[in-house]
């Protein structure tokens, strides 16, 4: 008889297995731990106009529409002991980032709900939390078939936290779960035209679940637009930096994975340029500036960023001495200056909808 058990699994694992240290590492490119000023998070207000959409959001999670949506059937007690070990390898590494990431805002929402008495966020967090520990425990399960599973109570314990300002975790936040909303709808609808690539069932499961990271990602916008502070100022500035950094990220990430995309039929190139604009387009109900994702100069400055990392890995890989730290900081020094430009671009400027909330249509 299959289990359907979605929980979080927290269980200590002695010794710390690698796939556990390989989440722990705080690596620029791995998904980090986060606390803030809780404090200042309580003093959110939900203005009288958004109050109806605020409710509505709400409800939504109150109904919880995806509360029977995380369990396991039938396919996933099959064999994958016949899986390409290349393939493996990626997807484990694929599935432990992605843990990471949802664990990581399990903990932080967790967190800010014991920290703070405003009733309509402390609501929000407390179901944000819910979700994500949905999330990181299906997953994890997916990595215990592979005999990997992460070690979820010692990666609370262990791994360094980063301190954000709240206004730094709105714009993250509401970026990961909208580009986690077009990541996995993507993959979705790429597995629905080519069934015969897709490896693994849970892949069956992303259609329903990126509506999650969809629904939080508009809470995020809701919250944001009834305090319009945040999107004034000096900080259109914070949100291309924030824009350009989440994109750039994924650009590099999901390149040096171009294996794992070569087993799923999808070519890295047009997922990454597909799953930005969709991004940014989507952005745009909150931020009044955007990336001008259109221009073939922005995505020349964006490869040259996945040039400079792969020379650098590769370097790194290679050993050496002097000569091996000039290079790497060479190339570190490129991809600032790389950066840089992009961040100097001039960006795409919109007036804010009046109604901040979208359908997931994609």
């Amino acid at each position: 008889m299959y289990t359907t058990e979605t929980g979080v699994p927290v269980r200590a694992m002695k010794p710390v297995n690698e796939t556990t240290k390989a989440a722990q590492q705080d690596a620029i490119l791995n998904p980090r731990f986060y606390t803030t000023n809780f404090a200042e998070i309580d003093g959110l207000r939900i203005t009288p106009e958004n109050r109806k959409m605020w409710d509505e959001i709400l409800a939504e999670f109150r109904r919880d529409p995806n509360k029977d949506h995380f369990k396991r059937n039938a396919e996933f007690d099959q064999s994958f002991e016949d899986m390409d070990p290349a393939l493996r390898e990626q997807f484990v590494e694929f599935l432990t980032s992605s843990v990471t990431a949802e664990f990581s805002g399990c903990i932080l929402y967790a967190e800010i709900k014991k920290r703070i008495k405003n009733p309509d966020v402390r609501e929000l967090f407390g179901f944000m939390s819910r979700d994500e520990g949905r999330h990181a425990g299906f997953i994890n399960h997916t990595l215990n078939d592979f005999n990997v599973a992460v070690d979820l109570s010692f990666l609370t314990k262990a791994k360094k936290y980063t301190y954000f300002q709240p206004k730094f975790i709105y714009y993250a936040t509401y970026l990961s779960e909208k580009i986690g909303y077009a990541r996995y709808i993507t993959i979705f609808r790429n597995f629905e035209k080519q069934p015969d690539k897709r490896f693994h069932p849970i892949f069956k499961w992303f259609e329903n679940w990126c509506l999650d990271e969809f629904r939080h990602g508009e809470a995020f916008a809701v919250l944001m637009r009834s305090n319009p502070q945040f999107l004034e100022g000096v900080n259109k500035f914070w949100i291309r930096f924030f824009l350009l950094a989440v994109f750039c990220t994924m650009y590099v990430r999901d390149h040096a994975r171009k294996p794992f995309f070569d087993f799923m039929g999808i070519n890295v190139d047009e997922y990454d340029r597909s799953v930005i604009k969709l991004t940014n387009l989507i952005s745009r109900q909150v931020f009044p500036e955007t990336i001008d994702t259109d221009s073939e100069a922005f995505w020349e400055l964006m490869h040259q960023m996945w040039l400079n990392t792969d020379a650098m890995r590769k370097a790194e890989a290679a050993g050496g001495g002097l000569f091996t730290k000039l290079k790497v900081t060479a190339l570190k020094v490129s991809n600032g200056l790389t950066f840089l430009r992009l961040f100097l671009r001039t960006p795409h400027r919109q007036p804010l909808p009046a109604d901040v909330r979208m359908q997931p249509v994609w």
